[in-house]
């Protein structure tokens, strides 16, 4: 999409806009990812950096923040979930996120749109003549008395509406109340249910922050950009953002990628050069940067997205090299011993594969605490 860059400030590039390679975008991804080197900042911090981070895997955010952040350890993030700094929500493209308290609170009416598309795409058949506010507001008090599981709130609607799916009923509650997955839900070493209550019973009605969708387009840039406006489209969900762009473009610069598609960015943000080494990374599932542009290919070849994107809407951990997404790799304990399974699409030389075995062996002592035994297979 072409954007009439006139309105561009004048300490903004003149004439035609530089080209950045696909090496350029992925090092400049990388750099504002925090994947470059791991960096030493608070981890609530680290999450409003990121805009949050993809959280439908409970254990995914660890692993995020472990390989992104100097000396981080699993109770870092426990203790802000317990103490309720950070919630898991629906947000961006209406799937779950783990974001600070104060932004789950400041995006959610921005991406509104977003999350009645979706319901309408999945059950619309299910809404012609639901009064879906009632619903809404039936379903607010049955989880601020009790948090429950959405299959035990559409049950206990469906009491009111006999005739209505129970999955749609629990769905328009989901859309229309901003729903929190409680702990156990998210801490590290347990497991439960998604039970959910609602944001503001959660945290209280505290005041926050009210954020323009401009605002988000800005932070968006800032973790993810050089970017088209397709892909902040793709990350957020929202659609026409073209003037919204145009409003912004005096605040920002425009690149070229090499298909000479418009790359839109923040004149401050890092771009480092485009051969600066970057180690091996072990990303959890679903991590953000993968699933935030329309064109991943700065992050992966497109030969290799049905590996990692399965039929069933999984996103598959996967492993970093010189970068790019090179491999997959899970944890499986048996015995007393934990086991990380590396998969790599293609053979790597020594000293790449050395280094990544030391980040493995670094992921397993996050891993594993006290277990007897560690073992890293090459399969």
């Amino acid at each position: 999409m072409k954007i009439n860059t006139t309105a561009q400030s004048k300490d903004n590039f003149r004439g035609t806009p530089p080209v950045l390679s696909t090496r350029a975008l992925n090092r400049a991804l990388l750099a504002r990812q925090m994947l470059l080197t791991r960096v030493n900042l608070p981890v609530l911090d680290a999450i409003e950096r990121l805009v949050g981070i993809q959280a439908q895997d409970p254990n995914a955010p660890y692993f995020g923040l472990w390989t992104r952040l100097e000396e981080f350890r699993p109770d870092d993030l426990s203790n802000l979930i317990q103490n309720k700094k950070v919630m898991r929500l629906a947000l961006m493209r209406s799937t779950i996120h783990l974001v600070s308290s104060k932004d789950g609170m400041s995006l959610r009416p921005l991406i509104q749109s977003v999350q009645e598309t979706v319901l309408k795409n999945s059950f619309g058949k299910h809404l012609n003549g639901l009064d879906t506010q009632a619903v809404a507001e039936a379903g607010r008090a049955l989880v601020e008395t009790k948090p429950l599981t959405f299959s035990e709130l559409g049950k206990l609607l469906g009491k009111q509406w006999p005739n209505v799916e129970s999955a749609a009923l629990a769905a328009v509650v989901r859309t229309l109340v901003p729903l929190v997955q409680m702990p156990p839900r998210g801490i590290w070493g347990k497991s439960g249910q998604a039970i959910h209550t609602s944001a503001e019973a959660w945290i209280g009605r505290l005041p926050f922050s009210k954020l323009t969708t401009e605002d988000i387009i800005l932070r968006y840039l800032s973790a993810f950009g050089p970017a088209t406006i397709q892909d902040i489209q793709v990350w957020s969900g929202l659609t026409r953002l073209k003037e919204k762009i145009r409003q912004l473009l005096p605040q920002l610069i425009i690149f070229h990628n090499d298909q000479g598609n418009e790359l839109l960015d923040i004149p401050s943000a890092p771009r480092p050069d485009q051969n600066v080494p970057s180690p091996p990374r072990f990303l959890g599932g679903f991590d953000n940067i993968l699933l935030s542009y329309a064109d991943r290919k700065r992050i992966i070849d497109e030969s290799y997205r049905n590996i990692v994107f399965t039929k069933n809407g999984i996103i598959r951990p996967t492993i970093l090299i010189d970068g790019f997404v090179s491999g997959l790799w899970k944890v499986q304990k048996e015995k007393g011993t934990v086991k990380l399974i590396i998969e790599l699409f293609n053979k790597l030389p020594d000293e790449e594969h050395n280094a990544l075995t030391e980040e493995g062996t670094r992921l397993l002592d996050f891993i594993a605490g006290q277990e007897s035994s560690r073992e890293i297979l090459f399969v």
